[in-house]
Parts: C-alpha cells; structure tokens; sequence
C-alpha cells in the first residue's frame, strides 16, 4: 500500500510553488470556457446568446478545485494500472550537439595542448579511483518492447592504502537537482528519491600487475599497448579503442601526462572526426570528437586546454523497432571527474 500511496503523492501535476496556479485572475480564454461550463442555463431565445462579462472569482476558484482534483485522480489512476514500469520521472538526455559557431580543433592540435598544460606545476597527477556520472538506457527486445527509461546514477570509487577500495553508486541526476531519479533493480523501473544510495561496497584488495589495475604508463606507445591488453578481443578498432579507454577512466583518475599520452593516442589512431566545441552534461566546455558506425554514433568530448577525457556518448542514429528505441536516443552516456 506504501508504494500506491507514493505514487498517488507524485501524481499531483499541480505543486503548490508552481506560479502558474497562484491566486489571481483567470486570462480570457479560461474565462470563456470557465463561463461555458458554470453557466446553469442556455440563453432565452428573446435574448442575445452572447451576455457581457461578469467575473466570478470565488466561482473560478472552485472550478480550478475541481478540474485540479480531477487531473490527479485520472493521473493517480493511470499510474496505479501502468504500474511501475512506467515511471513519469524520465527525462532523457538529448545527444550533444556543437555549439554554434565553434571551430573544430584537430585530435593533433589537442594533443600538444595537452603536452603544454601537462609540463606546468599545476598539472593533476594520477590517482587510482573514480568518479563518474553516468545516464544510460534500460532496454527491453522483441515485438512488445517498452520505450526505454533512461537510468542517472553517480559512482565514486576510492582507494585505500592496503589495496581494498570503497564503491559508492547512488541514484541521482545533476540536470534535475533534487526530482526523483528513475531506477532499474531487477529489470523493474520505479523512481527514488535524488541521492538515494543504490549500492555501497567494500572491495578487498587485488593483487593483479595486468590492466586495467596496473598503473597506466603516461606516453603514447606505452598508453596503447596499455589498451591493446585491456581489449581483450584484439585488432582494436575505433569502437573498441573507446571502450577501452572507459574501462580505463572507470579505474584511474588520469592526470596530466596520462591525459596527453591519451589524446596523441586517439590522433594517431584515426577514425575519430573533430565535430566542434560542446558544453558537456555537467556544464563543462570541450572538444568533441566523433566515429559514425552503422546505426550508431560515437562521441568522445575532450578538455580544450589540457586534453583530460570529460564524456564519452553512443547514440542510436536510425530506429530499432526490436528494441523500441528511435533515431536520436541517447544510448549511454559518462561524464567523468576529478
């Protein structure tokens, strides 16, 4: 019963901070339909069908009661037959796009950047752990297929001195601080509560000297046989370069010359279109950077000045009936941080 009556609370379309339906006067179209409705009898034929203006404030307060309480009540009730696969809570992101007028700087250019900013005193030094955000979509296949909801959480990995580590993942969305965040448990869709801990573990320690636990090397050659050995299917190709390189961010927090190390890697392995500057999910500028397969887009979004990996982005680019989802849905998406 505790689940219904939640839903019944988040069912309410009308927040009482919502200026929209603060007290004070109705515009005219309301009015018109206001009248329409409350009027108790047609005109009489002696008489003209169109009557002046008469306002009734204490009238239209009590008709907004009644529609607000009807809104709810058929609200409330789609919600408790749909179930909670359905969450109302979704709000997929939309695939990055160039900010107008921005120049497309090639993986090169980036990369002696990065070489620079790397040198200074001030550069970030490698740490192992992360700290990632990431929206991803919950797919179902086959003829009767649901539409994807799309699942926000934040993950944040720490190192202790003897080898174990800590993961903390929790449910929450930065482009919408404090709403409800959809959840996946099971293949089960519901929404909780923004920052809502979805998992919280203690790892011990592991002793392996191979990737993605050994320390990453901070140049070029030694940075791509790093990832050729995390590519466990070999003959890397772009696709699998970028996942790579994921798997990577999700172990080590990059510091400057690791970062440079990596953006002469991705210019010296082709494949990847330089598409512009773009502000990232959490606001950040970046060089993007793009690879187009059959059905899919990928995107790799790059720090301007020092070449630090912000995100990296899948889109679907045509539909896919089996799968429910359309051209221009997000697949995946991971912002990393320091």
């Amino acid at each position: 019963m505790a689940d219904e009556l939640e839903l019944l609370r988040r069912a309410n379309p009308v927040p009482s901070a919502d200026p929209r339906f603060r007290e004070g006067p109705l515009p005219p179209g309301a009015e018109r339909h206001l009248d329409l409705l409350t009027r108790r009898a047609a005109p009489a034929p002696n008489r003209p069908a169109r009557r002046p203006h008469v306002p009734r404030p204490r009238r239209a307060h009590l008709a907004w009661a009644v529609v607000t309480a009807a809104v709810v009540a058929v609200t409330a009730l789609a919600l408790l037959l749909a179930g909670p696969a359905t969450p109302s809570a979704v709000a997929a992101p939309r695939p990055l796009t160039p900010v107008a007028g921005s120049a497309p700087v090639s993986l090169e250019r980036l990369a002696e950047r990065a070489r620079t900013a790397a040198g200074e005193d001030a550069s970030p030094r490698l740490r192992q752990g992360t700290h990632v955000q990431s929206w991803s979509l919950s797919m179902t296949s086959g003829p009767d297929a649901r539409r994807p909801v799309t699942l926000p959480e934040e993950r944040v990995v720490r190192w202790r001195p003897d080898g174990s580590r800590t993961e903390l993942v929790v449910a929450t969305d930065p482009r919408r601080p404090g709403q409800p965040v959809v959840t996946d448990p099971g293949g089960d869709p519901r929404t909780v509560d923004d920052g809502h801990v979805l998992s919280r573990v203690t790892l011990p320690p592991s002793w392996s000297d191979a990737p993605p636990w050994a320390r990453p090397p901070h140049d070029a050659r030694g940075l791509r046989a790093y990832l050729d050995e995390l590519d466990r299917a070999g003959g890397q190709d772009t696709p699998r370069l970028l996942d790579a390189v994921a798997e990577l961010l999700d172990h080590w927090t990059l510091g400057g010359r690791e970062s440079a190390a990596l953006a002469q890697v991705l210019a010296d392995a082709g494949g990847l279109r330089p598409a512009g500057g773009v502000t990232d999910r959490l606001g950040r500028p970046g060089q993007a950077y793009t690879h187009s397969a059959p059905g899919i887009r990928r995107m790799i979004v790059l720090a301007p000045d020092t070449g630090a990996v912000l995100g990296l982005e899948t889109t679907f680019t045509k539909d896919q009936p089996d799968l429910a989802v359309k051209a221009g849905d997000v697949m995946a998406y991971r912002a990393w941080m320091r």
